[in-house]
């Protein structure tokens, strides 16, 4: 990207410099965020089929062995109900739902930064757009407007933060979006997996 050269990040001024650290960060978070809502990862379909006929024949221990040997968050659901099978369904919902909502917060986690960037990328171009445009009519003001060629260049520069802020925003705005997308899918998936759980797992009720 152009916007990001040496010699435009100078042009630009000062405020080029956290424009650029933005959009390290926003890719950083990305592809952290990725890497981290695959699917596989959250809820291994293996994982899933082995401990649902763990399950079925009431072999619990096997299944919580299972859960501790395994990484992922349905690993770690499946676990907190495994401790208190036979229980009533409330009882089980309810700490179900608790490390339900523990691990949908891990898959939510660094979103806020992608969005804040989303937010505060423009508006740092746009700062730095304002304070161009006020050193460009401070000389307007002390040296006339006799060289309309240097007004136009002093302009040009002024803008460069803008168009710097609105490069790294959009596609920020997408990635964000992405991966917002992506975690609210397996958050859903989390909780349709849930229920089945606590329906397997509830024992008579008081």
């Amino acid at each position: 990207m152009n916007f990001f050269l040496p010699d435009m990040i100078a042009k630009g001024g000062w405020l080029m410099y956290p424009i650029l650290l933005c959009s390290i960060i926003a890719l950083g978070v990305f592809l952290e965020r990725l890497y981290k809502l695959r699917q596989q990862r959250v809820l291994p379909s293996d994982l899933i089929r082995d401990i649902n006929d763990l399950i079925s024949r009431r072999r619990y221990s096997e299944a919580v062995s299972l859960c501790q040997s395994h990484p992922s968050a349905m690993a770690r659901i499946y676990f907190a109900g495994l401790r208190i099978s036979g229980q009533p369904r409330q009882a089980i919902k309810e700490v179900v739902q608790e490390v339900g909502r523990r691990e949908a917060a891990e898959l939510e986690k660094y979103l806020t930064v992608l969005s804040t960037i989303v937010s505060i990328a423009p508006l740092l171009g746009l700062l730095g757009t304002v304070q161009g445009m006020i050193e460009t009519f401070n000389l307007i003001s002390f040296y006339g407007v006799t060289n309309p060629g240097t007004l136009a260049s002093g302009i040009s520069i002024a803008l460069i933060t803008t168009a710097a802020g609105l490069t790294v925003a959009i596609p920020t705005l997408v990635g964000y979006r992405l991966v917002s997308s992506k975690a609210d899918n397996l958050i859903l998936m989390l909780e349709e997996q849930s229920i089945k759980l606590i329906e397997a797992l509830k024992g008579p009720e008081n």
